[in-house]
């Protein structure tokens, strides 16, 4: 294949025909093109972009050139979601089992974290037993029995994609708007879902800076995923503030558990019923969206994510007895930092800002996240918020707790103390949602 005429079309904006992208996935996943090659192809595209259609067609190509499962009488009930990431955003822990409850099925593929925190797949390996290493024959036995399984992306998903990207990371090619739809959408695809809602998230602490960039990597999503047949729609949701009061991967884990014992933060249980309502319609399990969501909110409130939620872990290989007690009391069974520091105010105020970038970095220089795929997580480390934005807090009031192993150093002091923001005036929280997409 002559892969320099590729380039050379995409250079003159000329598109180039399905079957030539389809034959230069085919070739990437056999490991049959110069590295040297595929990193003009890469560039090429990132410089001159790629229409929807070649998109489409590339992200079906990446999608076919590994296992794709197959549902049979289920497939309308098949639903994923997405999050671009952030901070704090622990949603797929609880919402996965809220769908289950409400009679869906939730074959959920994640990833690890490379930044502040751990990704889903980290999280829940703070879970004493808990094995996101499953087969694709296993997901679906799982499913079948409970509705759920939330288990790491694995080489037999896309395996065009993880070349890809080895090389897109290396040569500065990651902020292509159709290559990171094309490596989002053809691992969700993979999984066949009928149905699929992305929250992309735009802020200070997301990937994507401004809505404008949000709003055209969700735009390119909805059309690629809706071009392969998927029911999709994107959630534009703000990242400048953490969402709930836990980041760090036990802490995450613990308010998980809280927001399916019907106590957690009313910020992260509206995102939940927001993601979750709209599956259910797309699903065709509830009339509207508003019914959607209350179903999720009583799934929550009711215990019976929470069972779902039990009977996963158990499935996934934690002991019943362990699994029982983390539903109960959380803290008990999960990694904890060995020392808890809590800041005070200085003055008094309503809480303007909480800089989720700021404490972003300092949970990973804690051990939280990662600055290479190879570093090893602390699953006890991160912060607990004790406030949230417009809440009013007096002098000498707690306002976060450090769980650290080790001493806190001065930078990571600073940092903290730059962290919030009180105004003398009563302050209005903004809607995390800006607008939806599909």
């Amino acid at each position: 294949m002559d892969i320099s005429k590729l380039v050379e079309q995409i250079k003159d904006n000329n598109p180039m025909s399905a079957k030539d992208i389809e034959e230069f996935i085919d070739l990437v996943a056999k490991h049959k093109i110069d590295q040297t090659q595929i990193e003009a192809w890469l560039k090429a595209v990132h410089e001159y972009g790629i229409n929807i259609d070649e998109t489409t067609t590339l992200t079906s190509a990446m999608m076919r050139s590994g296992i794709v499962f197959e549902w049979g009488n289920s497939h309308p009930l098949i639903v994923d979601k997405h999050s671009t990431g952030g901070v704090g955003d622990k949603m797929s822990i609880p919402l996965a089992p809220a769908l289950a409850a409400c009679g869906l099925k939730v074959p959920m593929l994640s990833g690890r974290g490379l930044g502040h925190t751990g990704g889903t797949v980290d999280k829940l390996e703070a879970i004493p037993g808990f094995n996101t290493s499953q087969s694709p024959k296993n997901m679906q036995k799982i499913i079948a029995n409970i509705g759920c399984c939330i288990a790491a992306q694995n080489a037999a998903i896309a395996p065009a994609d993880g070349i890809l990207y080895a090389i897109r990371d290396v040569t500065d090619t990651v902020d292509s708007i159709p290559l990171i739809c094309a490596s989002i959408i053809s691992k969700k695809a993979a999984e066949n879902p009928k149905s699929l809602v992305l929250d992309v998230k735009c802020g200070r602490a997301a990937f994507m800076k401004t809505e404008e960039d949000a709003r055209l990597l969700a735009e390119a999503m909805v059309n690629t995923a809706k071009g392969l047949g998927i029911s999709t729609k994107a959630q534009l949701t703000r990242m400048d503030h953490p969402i709930g009061r836990m980041i760090g991967n036990s802490l995450e884990i613990i308010e998980s558990v809280e927001l399916m014992q019907g106590k957690g933060p009313l910020d992260s249980e509206d995102i939940i019923a927001l993601q979750g309502g709209s599956l259910l319609k797309m699903a065709g399990v509830s009339i509207n969206d508003s019914e959607g969501e209350a179903m999720i909110r009583n799934a929550l409130k009711s215990g019976a994510a929470l069972n779902k939620f039990r009977q996963m872990c158990v499935a996934q290989g934690v002991n019943e007895v362990v699994a029982r007690k983390l539903c109960e009391r959380p803290s008990e069974v999960l990694p904890l930092a060995s020392q808890v520091t809590t800041l005070t105010t200085n003055t008094g105020g309503w809480v303007a800002d909480l800089n989720a970038l700021n404490m972003a970095e300092i949970t990973r220089r804690l051990g939280a996240g990662r600055f290479m795929i190879s570093d090893d997580i602390d699953a006890g480390v991160g912060l607990a918020l004790h406030c949230e934005i417009g809440m009013e807090l007096h002098p000498g009031q707690a306002w976060v707790s450090v769980y650290h192993n080790g001493n806190l150093s001065m930078e990571d002091s600073r940092l903290l103390d730059n962290s919030i923001s009180l105004s003398s005036e009563k302050v209005m929280k903004l809607e995390r949602l800006i607008d939806t997409i599909g």
